[in-house]
């Protein structure tokens, strides 16, 4: 399937990153490749491409990138795997993955972020889209005092080193569901909907739809609950959305 995408704009000195960060490319495609590379690079990133997914993990764990960008129909092993592998690693886990694809449908996308995914752009796309994308992922750092940590019942969630413990058991989560949990137990009790939480926590909201918080939540639910079926943080309001609960 040939693919078009529309040039690349001229970008400001200001609009690059102010040093070379890492990203993984793995698509088979050598057209769309060569692509994505020459805009990441004019773009100011550093790039490794990969055809295939099965050396990105063993190289990452030398080399660890700041991003991986991955399409989904791979040989030999799918993005969706390969996202799973990352997402298991002790030293990668955290890592922001972006899946690209062709396909447009809203399972698909919810299968992305399923496996842990957090952005998901269809082709063709434009590469500026790309990077303003890349760009918003990666501006995760919290604004937050160095040491703070809140403590609600036996889930502590540390802001400054991003993360998260149940009964002082250290739980992997990515930057999307650490971002998501961190915004509703800071506004515990309170309760927002679907839109609410996009807007406050994927504020890029392109192919980031409502259902797909329902997902971020059940792989939290998995994560911090000692009964996900019966959650005693992450309640659902049915027919509104999301509260957080200091459960007793």
């Amino acid at each position: 399937m040939r693919l078009s995408f529309w040039p690349m704009e001229p970008l400001e000195a200001a609009d690059k990153p102010r040093y070379a960060e890492l990203i993984y490319v793995v698509e088979d495609d050598p057209d769309v490749s060569t692509l994505i590379e020459h805009n990441l690079r004019t773009a100011g990133y550093e790039v490794s491409t990969f055809f295939s997914g099965a050396p990105v993990v063993p190289m990452a764990a030398k080399a660890q990138p700041a991003l991986f960008l991955l399409d989904i129909m791979l040989p030999g092993i799918s993005g969706f795997d390969l996202c799973r592998q990352i997402r298991q690693h002790q030293q990668l886990g955290k890592t922001p993955v972006i899946f690209l694809s062709a396909k447009t449908q809203e399972p698909d996308r919810l299968q992305a972020f399923d496996a842990g995914g957090d952005g998901y752009i269809t082709k063709p796309f434009s590469p500026r889209e790309l990077i303003a994308r890349i760009r918003n992922v990666l501006r995760v750092q919290p604004e937050a005092p160095s040491h703070e940590v809140i403590q609600l019942g036996d889930l502590e969630i540390d802001i400054a080193s991003m993360t998260v413990r149940v009964q002082g058991r250290t739980v992997l989560t990515t930057v999307r569901e650490f971002r998501l949990l961190e915004y509703l137990a800071r506004h515990r009790g309170r309760v927002f909907t679907r839109d609410q939480l996009l807007d406050a926590v994927w504020k890029e909201g392109s192919f980031v739809t409502p259902r797909s918080i329902d997902v971020f939540v059940s792989r939290l639910r998995e994560k911090i609950e000692q009964d996900p079926r019966h959650p005693r943080y992450l309640k659902t309001r049915r027919g509104i959305g999301y509260r957080f609960e200091v459960g007793r």
